[in-house]
């Protein structure tokens, strides 16, 4: 598991790089938010661990704009802002998960591994080929999926059910598959959830000359206009 972790405080980016290190992963740190978008364009990672309290950009900063540019890696908040408010904040941004301070290491590294197990799965790693339908790109390396030269706007949820289409267009992919994918490892999630993304994905997609079909029993379809 490779992880770009952003925190900008001394001790605990120390504390997390080698605790994480010595869980197995591999750890990519930095204290500000510019750095962080550098790296992170330059060599996506498998997870971001984010702070929101950083100088210059803060953390709700860097997500938005890596979002906007089209970076689909899964992203969980760390922070001491631990209200409600916060956490809805930071999840409407484009977060997958969040977690306050202070908190369990355990806990931490089950929730980075269940982020960690969507990528594979979506964008296949190594680079290569782009998968393509219609007028749909999605690149294997960012995650991010564009209509013709343009990125589409979309939660690293609608891009995992994208992406999982895309991959086989044409073809149906059933619900269970498809909430795998979307939900990995997240056992509290109402399994009826698949559904909010689908009908969300499908207003996003009404101007690309796809579409996403409901095959009764089969489960959904990307098919090209």
């Amino acid at each position: 598991m490779n992880l770009l972790l952003v925190e900008d405080d001394p001790s605990m980016r120390s504390t997390l790089e080698r605790a994480l290190s010595r869980r197995g992963a591999r750890v990519e740190s930095c204290a500000d938010g510019a750095r962080a978008l550098e790296l992170w364009r330059a060599q996506p990672p498998d997870v971001v661990v984010l702070d929101l309290s950083l100088p210059g950009l803060d953390g709700l900063q860097v997500l938005e704009q890596a979002r906007r540019s089209g970076l689909a890696t899964p992203v969980l908040i760390l922070t001491a802002r631990g209200t409600v408010g916060d956490r809805v904040i930071g999840l409407n941004s484009g977060a997958d998960d969040y977690l306050p301070k202070p908190f369990d290491l355990d806990e931490l590294e089950a929730r980075l591994r269940a982020l960690a197990r969507r990528k594979p799965d979506a964008v296949p790693a190594g680079g290569g080929a782009p998968l393509v339908a219609g007028a749909l790109r999605c690149d294997r390396d960012s995650g991010a999926i564009y209509f013709r030269d343009q990125v589409l706007e979309l939660t690293p949820r609608e891009a995992a059910l994208l992406q999982a289409l895309m991959a086989r267009p044409g073809h149906a992919v059933s619900k269970e598959r498809l909430f795998e994918l979307v939900f990995p490892g997240e056992s509290d999630v109402q399994y009826e959830a698949i559904e909010v993304v689908v009908y969300r994905l499908r207003k996003k997609l009404n101007h690309t000359g796809t579409s996403l079909m409901t095959l009764r029993g089969l489960g959904y379809l990307l098919k090209v206009a």
